[in-house]
């Protein structure tokens, strides 16, 4: 909790005072990585990024949910399979001083994600639920 702190702390520039991330500046920061992401000091998600702009997302419940993404108006848009199939989420993402930090829809009053620490590991996601 005391590192997530110190996290939050370090991005006391306003994201809207940097330049957002283009497509080839993202990929380049995220692919063949996994980030956990908080949000307002609680845990978000954790997303891993793959060759050919592929993910794969979890909200931290052992459910995954694989995608892409593309840049699209200088935001980057994710779009996904299955349950999480809803239609373009799309982000504008900072490189800040402790990480990445993103922005729904490039609005500050929206959600705002940081990047909380890289995992050493991939992503755990549990299979399909089966009936008995």
């Amino acid at each position: 909790m005391t590192r997530l702190i110190l996290i939050l702390l370090a991005f006391a520039v306003p994201a809207s005072a940097q330049t957002p991330m283009t497509g080839a500046e993202f990929d380049a920061y995220s692919k063949g990585k996994t980030f956990y992401y908080g949000s307002a000091g609680q845990a978000y998600g954790v997303e891993q990024y793959f060759d050919d702009r592929r993910v794969r997302w979890s909200f931290l419940d052992g459910q995954c949910a694989d995608g892409y993404w593309y840049e699209q108006n200088q935001m980057i848009c994710f779009e996904y399979e299955g349950e999480y199939d809803i239609g373009p989420q799309c982000w504008t993402f900072f490189d800040g001083p402790g990480g990445l930090i993103a922005q729904f829809n490039g609005d500050p009053a929206q959600t705002t994600l940081y990047q909380v620490q890289d995992a050493s590991e991939p992503m755990v996601c549990l299979g399909p639920e089966v009936g008995v």
